[in-house]
């Protein structure tokens, strides 16, 4: 289907084949006192942001409690690590690894003490909180709607975590789990049809094919449909929404269809998805939405955690946990749409947020590698490549666009400089509303490129 207004933020996908995104194997050497006069004159490593989360993963385990967060620095294409100990041989091990070393205050058992204190005195409609490694504090958002009384029990319990721990920020919007959309997939409930968007098409541990999609999409209705009157082609197998994320697998009923592992973003072209991935602070991202469709922006915060207004209950509080937290915006139809890299890995899900893409916002999506491994599932059809490690990708078009195909994935000056996960799909939100999605479905998604479409393609065998 078209849509009806351009996105004023468009991210460009180079065009070309999608290289692959194995990381290269990263050593980290045994310092000693020695190796300091080497450590200190080493320069930092040039790093794709897949590579710089390899690294910053190993440094965390090697680190142990001197770690204190890391994030990626776009524009020197390099990992920063913080670290709480003076011990030089930590700054040894880091430094001569290739990162970026800087002594911070606060330590990862601190924040995440604050960030508990949060949750049991402060757990607010409209508020989050994050921990933003760039400033070594705890980002703590809350909406138009926390005002009076809420505003001042956020603010003292923020006052409360000591100088130095944690920062309020206001949002101009409300947030909100995003409804109402594009080319979707719909249910029938009482009061009439829930639109949400398919997710990344993924393989059940069964062998069955699946799909990936929104949790509160799933926890709303059980079984979904191509059209808004069609028959049920697949069914809900689980979903977890509120709690410890936002995501629901969705088996389809057809056991020979077909569920290739790709983000659909328009005019008739695709980006192949070969792994899954973590984020990294400071990455640059791009989502698809059936309603916005593609735009880009930076990682901001991991694990945050997000209270939504609840659907069902005026005075309740819906908590989702373990987020990836983003300045992309986003708007109604979006919700369950996927987060990706240029180079084709899954971030994450589309889960809620504030703004819209004028005045820009917040968005908060589930990670696909929780899900995943929550649900035993494997990117794309069986027996495809590797999707959770870093195997090679099969290549995807790209949507035309003013990123340099001969740059390098992260170089900050693409347009569509991604270099995490990525994942199809726009999903759309469950309960009340008129509610969106994405995805190839049996074939009725417009591929003609008359519009940007949010969604993992599939087709069936009838």
């Amino acid at each position: 289907m078209s849509h009806k207004r351009i996105p004023k933020r468009k991210a460009a996908i180079a065009v070309g084949g999608v290289a692959a995104l194995g990381a290269a194997a990263l050593l980290l050497p045994n310092a000693n006192a020695s190796q300091d006069d080497e450590a200190a004159g080493a320069a930092p490593r040039t790093l794709k942001a897949a590579d710089a989360s390899d690294l910053a993963a190993q440094l965390r385990s090697l680190l142990g409690d001197a770690f204190a967060g890391s994030y990626y620095d776009s524009g020197s294409q390099q990992l920063v690590i913080n670290v709480v100990s003076g011990d030089n041989n930590v700054i040894v091990q880091a430094k001569k690894a290739g990162a970026v070393v800087r002594q911070v205050e606060n330590s990862t058992a601190q924040l995440q003490s604050a960030a508990r204190t949060l949750r049991t005195e402060a757990t607010i409609p409209g508020t989050s909180w994050a921990v933003d490694p760039r400033t070594n504090r705890i980002l703590v958002t809350a909406d138009s709607t926390v005002t009076g009384a809420a505003w001042n029990r956020l603010e003292s319990t923020v006052q409360g975590l000591g100088s130095g721990m944690a920062t309020i920020k206001k949002s101009a919007g409300t947030f909100k789990t995003f409804v109402s959309g594009g080319d979707a997939v719909f249910s029938q409930v009482q009061g009439g049809a829930v639109r949400c968007s398919l997710g990344f098409n993924v393989t059940a541990s069964d062998g069955s094919p699946a799909f990936l999609t929104a949790g509160h999409c799933g926890v709303a209705a059980e079984n979904w449909s191509d059209s808004e009157t069609g028959q049920p082609i697949a069914t809900v197998d689980q979903a977890t929404f509120p709690g410890e994320g936002d995501f629901a697998l969705v088996t389809y009923d057809d056991a020979t269809t077909q569920a290739p592992s790709e983000v659909n973003v328009g005019g008739g072209q695709s980006v192949q998805i070969a792994q899954a991935a973590e984020a990294t602070v400071g990455q640059a991202v791009l989502r698809m939405g059936s309603t916005t469709g593609l735009n880009d922006g930076t990682v901001t915060g991991l694990d945050a955690t997000v209270n939504f207004q609840s659907e069902t209950d005026p005075n309740g509080v819906d908590t989702v946990t373990g987020l990836i937290q983003t300045d992309v915006c986003a708007e109604p139809g979006d919700s369950g749409g996927p987060l990706f890299t240029q180079d084709g890995s899954a971030l994450g899900l589309t889960s809620g947020g504030s703004g819209d893409c004028t005045s820009g916002g917040e968005t908060f999506f589930q990670p696909v590698t929780t899900a995943l491994q929550a649900t035993g599932a494997t990117l794309g059809a069986g027996g495809a490549a590797d999707q959770n490690g870093g195997g090679e990708q099969a290549g995807g078009d790209g949507v035309g666009g003013a990123a340099d195909p001969s740059a390098p994935a992260d170089d900050p000056s693409g347009a569509g400089d991604a270099m995490g996960g990525g994942q199809p799909g726009a999903g759309e939100q469950s309960g009340t509303g008129d509610q969106s999605g994405t995805g190839d479905q049996s074939g009725t998604d417009d591929q003609s490129g008359t519009g940007a479409h949010a969604g993992a393609s599939r087709s069936r065998n009838h």
